[in-house]
């Protein structure tokens, strides 16, 4: 994961640039990383095991904070590894793996524009709301595809253009502002983009904009809501009711408000098939 650019996805093709994030907190520039597993991490987890097995492969998460993901990856019998651009978060990554004996784990300092992977070498690639963090996320897309197996498969997930919340934060004369922000996202692009130059936010179309013309296809696309695990370790009913509200959401029309796209992507058939043609 590199640091996010004030880019529109309405404009894929523009150039990045990260001059104005030099000076950004990290929780801007980078994200907040999953710091301890919670009954959302358990569920997303579930979902990437709905599309692909973890099992005895090679998987990845890319811009993994401290790790959490790829211990739990490690424990579903993947060799795990993780990448990073932040040398403190991959330390932290390392120690926890190592206090907790998680041999099958790896981490790496590196960037989603130029994976240090041979090309299909990867079974599995996750990317955890990170794709709107990084420079370039067309590039970071051909990165994913140029590693993936034939076979393999890349989830992602990432922030929800009509979803009623920015939870990014934002820039107010100058200042930044963390927390929920209501109803940025739903603001015209560029007023949006200026109190948000630290991460994108998509719409349902952009998916196939950014991998039109490469080697990936999408194999599925749906909506997530949250785990809501802050609600719940203090209002446990209220959690129960807005759980059950939201995840039947999920199913329905209403799951286009949802907090966060859920993007399956493989390389396209014809190029595996392709490939295995001698020259």
């Amino acid at each position: 994961m590199t640091n996010a650019p004030g880019m529109s996805v309405d404009r894929i093709d523009a150039p990045a640039s990260t001059s104005r994030l030099d000076d950004q907190p990290d929780a801007a520039r980078l994200g907040n990383p999953s710091f301890v597993w919670r009954f959302g991490q358990e569920r997303r987890l579930a979902m990437i095991e709905r599309y692909v097995s973890l099992e005895e492969r090679r998987a990845l998460d890319l811009g993994c904070g401290v790790g959490e993901y790829v211990r739990a990856f490690a424990r579903q019998g993947a060799d795990s590894v993780g990448l990073d651009v932040d040398p403190p978060r991959l330390a932290e990554a390392r120690q926890r793996s190592a206090d907790g004996g998680w041999s099958r784990t790896e981490f790496l300092a590196g960037a989603g524009e130029a994976l240090p992977f041979p090309d299909r070498s990867l079974d599995v690639v996750v990317l955890n709301e990170v794709i709107e963090h990084v420079d370039d996320d067309r590039a970071t897309l051909r990165e994913v595809a140029r590693v993936l197996t034939d076979d393999g498969r890349c989830v992602l997930f990432a922030p929800n253009r009509l979803y009623p919340f920015e939870t990014h934060g934002v820039y107010l004369r100058g200042r930044y502002v963390f927390g929920n922000i209501p109803l940025v996202n739903w603001l015209p692009r560029a007023l949006r983009d200026r109190l948000v130059p630290h991460a994108r936010v998509y719409g349902h179309g952009d998916w196939a904009k950014l991998i039109a013309g490469g080697e990936l296809e999408i194999v599925d696309q749906g909506y997530v809501f949250a785990g809501y695990d802050n609600i719940a370790a203090r209002w446990p009913r209220i959690a129960r009711v807005v759980r059950g509200v939201s995840y039947w959401a999920e199913g329905n029309v209403l799951g286009r408000f949802g907090l966060s796209h859920l993007v399956i992507l493989r390389r396209r058939p014809d190029l595996a098939r392709a490939s295995w043609v001698p020259a």
